[in-house]
């Protein structure tokens, strides 16, 4: 009986998807699915986890219900499967609720195949009642690292799909690119799954490089970078750092040293980051300068280089990111930039991330004295921090508020939304001197009028008034053009206080909470450790992730390449050449 479904599945996977067989684990995987097991799948970025779940839905009668955490993520995959002649839908906040409906409707009455959703969807006691009239054979729960405190990505509301799974009854496949094996435990504890067939494939990937550079600290890094970016063997790049002033300055740099890059990080807005992304995926912007935000559903099989600008926070999310290149199966490096003062810096934002009960008290402390009754009330993070005494920075009070609200002692009802700001993309003499160059004098005169200094990387547009309005116009034109980055900032939001205890008897998992911060110690200890090693760092990654390798295979990572020289020029100019000379460049 099963077998039939396999066989029937590979007709699939060939009629529908255009693939003659399955690969890497891909087989099993839905062998397991057809078989009404529960499957746990880790496979990289690019291993091909979607038909896991794809193809079983389209194979047996019933519905998928596909757990997603970004809304560009499941359009993608929904368009995808579209144009294949699926019947595919996703749910979510950007649409209409005529839309919500009717996609709920047709998937009550079995006309689509796969439903996506965003796991907040199912907080909503409307939507659970409805549960019960879907005819759901399979939820896949994907990027289920989010599942997890000790996963990079850790998501709330991933933690209360073990409910839904129980309401449910029915089998789950979870996928992720990136889970170690405290990750894989919690998983399957948090869903509940039972026996689960798990299949770890792929992370070997043998078309990329591995490297770690010595860096000098300041501008002479970036002058290391930049040498990186002029010497790469085409394509598009990555260029990943730490925070968003981070990548602000690094794109500056790039942009002011003749190499075009866009910023992109979550103080961006989020049409403007669609743009930008739209820009890279198109090959309009070749380099990217990126923190972690510039993520998940990125597939754009060119990028022939991956560079972190400094020691990414964790391996499981510099593997991932890394793993964005040679997406193609052709040779790309993976390069980290790294210096004795990287450590410090992710542990400055640790602390930041996850502040002691100390700050967390007094936030609460804070809040409560500018509402002296339960009600809203409109704060900012900067206003909090302020009323702490010194006890906490902006950053530490607004990673309290997450924690007060993840809790429930808390609500954010909404946010004021301040003036514009412009960024450029490229130096603002050139924009200047080309919109005028292009008979476009008022537009230059509009960006002119803003630009009090060149070195200015962010200017604020006057009051929108008739005048104003003008100006953005003129402004979002050329934004479109890719000349300039526009964007709104956030200012105050509106909280509502929904505890009445003091601040000293704040009813929170201590306990949890300082183990989160912890792991992410712990965490940084082992990504600091891959930077270090002498071994080979292949092996040191793929152990990591749980899966075997033969170092004497590796001819992939400066460790096993040896130092630079005749051998590795030699053997594969194309990929260690600029290696070879960015390394001897570092050590002049």
């Amino acid at each position: 009986m099963h077998n039939d479904l396999l066989v029937q599945a590979r007709t699939i996977l060939k009629r529908v998807f255009g693939y003659d067989d399955f690969r890497g684990g891909q087989a099993e995987a839905v062998r397991g699915v057809l078989e009404d097991r529960d499957v746990l799948v880790l496979m990289p970025t690019g291993g091909g986890k979607s038909l896991c779940y794809q193809v079983p839905a389209l194979t047996r009668p019933g519905l998928t219900l596909v757990v997603s955490p970004l809304i560009s993520l499941m359009s993608d995959q929904v368009e995808a499967l579209r144009r294949r002649g699926v019947a595919a839908a996703a749910v979510h906040s950007g649409l209409s609720v005529a839309e919500t409906e009717r996609h709920l409707y047709r998937a009550s009455s079995g006309e689509l195949r796969l439903l996506y959703l965003a796991p907040e969807r199912f907080d909503a006691d409307s939507f659970r009642a409805r549960l019960r009239r879907l005819p759901v054979r399979l939820l896949a729960v994907d990027e289920a690292h989010c599942i997890s405190q000790w996963g990079h990505d850790f998501r709330p509301a991933y933690r209360r799909l073990g409910e839904v799974r129980r309401r449910l009854r029915c089998p789950v496949i979870a996928l992720t690119a990136t889970a170690t094996p405290e990750v894989r435990s919690d998983i399957t504890r948090s869903l509940g799954l039972r026996r689960p067939v798990i299949i770890t494939r792929g992370f070997d990937r043998p078309n990329l490089s591995w490297h770690v550079v010595a860096a000098p600290p300041g501008d002479a890094r970036l002058d290391l970078l930049r040498a990186l970016l002029r010497t790469r063997d085409g394509g598009a790049a990555i260029v990943y750092a730490a925070t968003r002033r981070s990548v602000d300055h690094v794109a500056d740099y790039l942009n002011h040293t003749g190499i075009r890059a866009a910023g992109y990080h979550a103080g961006v807005r989020s049409d403007e980051r669609t743009r930008i992304q739209d820009l890279f995926l198109s090959g309009a912007i070749r380099v990217i300068v990126a923190t972690n935000a510039f993520g998940m559903g990125i597939d754009k099989p060119d990028v022939r280089l991956v560079a972190h600008v400094a020691l990414a926070g964790n391996l499981e999310g510099y593997y991932q990111e890394a793993g964005r290149a040679g997406r193609d199966g052709a040779p790309a490096h993976c390069v980290l930039l790294h210096g004795r003062t990287d450590r410090a810096t992710h542990a400055f934002l640790i602390g930041q991330t996850h502040p002691s009960r100390r700050a967390i008290e007094a936030v609460y402390g804070a809040l409560v004295r500018a509402t002296p009754t339960v009600g809203p009330v409109l704060v900012s993070p900067d206003m909090l921090a302020r009323n702490t005494a010194g006890r906490c920075l902006p950053r530490q009070a607004e990673a309290a508020l997450r924690v007060l609200e993840e809790a429930g002692l808390m609500r954010v009802l909404g946010s004021e939304r301040l003036e514009p700001e412009v960024r450029f993309v490229v130096p603002p003499d050139r924009v200047l001197a080309t919109l005028r160059g292009a008979g476009l004098d008022e537009d230059a005169d509009a960006l002119a009028d803003l630009a009090l200094h060149h070195a200015l990387d962010c200017l604020r547009p006057r009051p929108i008034g008739p005048a104003g309005r003008v100006v953005l116009e003129r402004l979002e034109r050329m934004q479109r053009e890719g000349w300039i980055e526009l964007r709104a900032r956030t200012g105050r939001l509106w909280i509502e206080r929904t505890c009445s205890a003091p601040p000293g008897r704040l009813p929170l998992d201590w306990e949890g909470l300082r183990q989160r911060r912890a792991r992410e110690e712990v965490r940084l200890a082992r990504m600091e450790a891959y930077a270090l090693t002498r071994g080979c760092r292949r092996v040191f990654v793929l152990r990591y992730f749980g899966e075997s390798y033969d170092p004497a295979d590796c001819s992939g990572c400066d460790n096993c390449l040896g130092p630079a020289g005749a051998v590795l020029a030699n053997a594969r100019p194309p990929r260690t050449g600029p290696i070879d000379r960015l390394r001897a460049w570092a050590h002049r």
